[in-house]
C-alpha cells in the first residue's frame, strides 16, 4: 500500500519504537518530523490529526491511528513483514500482546516518570526536582524493571519478551521505554547483567536502525550526564 506516513519526535520513545519498526521491516513509508519542544503538536493541523496533541501518529491514505500499539499491530497485519514481528500462531500472538497489555502501566509508565520528574521537568521549570519524590519513583521504576528480568525474561532464560527465538514488537517497546532513563543518568545495563544483555541483544538484532532512532537521545546523555546543570536554575 502506498501513502503511509507516520510522524515521528525520536525524543519520543513509542515514536521510536515505530521508527526503528519501519525501517527495520522495509515498509514503505514518509517520516514526517514533529518538534514537540516546538509547538508543532499543538497546531490546528496536527490537532485535526491527533486530538491528544502526542506522537507518534500514523496516516495510511485517509486512515488515521494516534495509538503506538494499535499502529504496531495495524502495520503487523496488514503488511508482509516476517512473522516474528506479530507472530500469527494465536498463543505466540497472544505472548506478545500480553506484554503490550501490560507496559502502559508498567515500564512505559514507571520508566517515564522517573525521567520527567528527575531531569525534564526541571529543565523545563527551572525548578529543582523533589528528591524524595524522585527516590520513589526511582523505587517504583526498579520494582518494574525487576519484574522484566523475571518475569518477561524468565531471570534470562528467553532471549526475547514474547519467548520467540527472534526480536517482535513488543522487544521495540521495551528497548525505548529502557531507554529514557538514561537521560535522567539511570542506565538499566549497569544495575541488571540480565537486562544488558537483553539490550543489547535488540540492539544488536536492529542495528543501524536502532542507532539512527537513539541519536538524538544519545547526544542528550553525552550533553548532561543526567543531571540538569546547577546553573540552569540559577538564570
Amino acid at each position: 500500500m502506498a501513502g503511509l506516513k507516520v510522524y515521528l519526535d525520536l525524543m519520543s520513545q513509542p515514536a521510536r519504537a515505530m521508527y526503528i519498526f519501519c525501517k527495520a521491516t522495509g515498509i514503505q513509508h514518509e517520516i514526517v518530523p514533529v518538534r514537540i519542544l516546538q509547538g508543532d503538536t499543538k497546531t490546528d493541523e496536527y490537532t485535526a490529526m491527533n486530538p491528544f496533541q502526542k506522537v507518534p501518529v500514523l496516516k495510511d491514505g485517509d486512515f488515521t491511528l494516534t495509538e503506538s500499539v494499535a499502529m504496531l499491530r495495524y502495520l503487523a497485519t496488514t503488511r508482509d513483514i516476517a512473522d516474528h514481528w506479530y507472530p500469527k500462531d494465536p498463543k505466540q500472538q497472544a505472548r506478545v500482546d500480553e506484554y503490550m497489555e501490560w507496559q502502559h502501566m508498567g515500564t512505559r509508565i514507571n520508566c517515564a516518570k522517573f525521567f520527567i520528574e528527575k531531569w525534564l521537568l526541571p529543565m523545563g521549570t527551572r525548578i529543582p526536582p523533589n528528591e524524595k519524590k524522585v527516590e520513589h519513583l526511582k523505587d517504583v521504576m526498579e520494582t518494574t524493571l525487576e519484574q522484566v528480568e523475571r518475569i518477561w525474561l524468565k531471570n534470562g532464560e528467553k532471549d526475547f519478551i514474547g519467548g520467540g527465538k527472534d526480536v517482535s514488537v513488543a522487544d521495540l517497546l521495551a528497548a525505548c521505554e529502557m531507554e529514557q532513563p538514561r537521560m535522567a543518568g539511570y542506565d538499566v545495563r549497569d544495575k541488571s547483567p540480565v537486562l544488558k544483555l537483553y539490550m543489547d541483544r535488540v540492539q544488536d538484532r536492529l542495528n543501524p536502525h536502532y542507532a539512527e532512532a537513539h541519536v538524538g537521545l544519545n547526544e542528550m546523555v553525552k550533553k548532561f550526564k543526567g543531571e540538569v546543570p546547577k546553573s540552569h536554575y540559577e538564570n
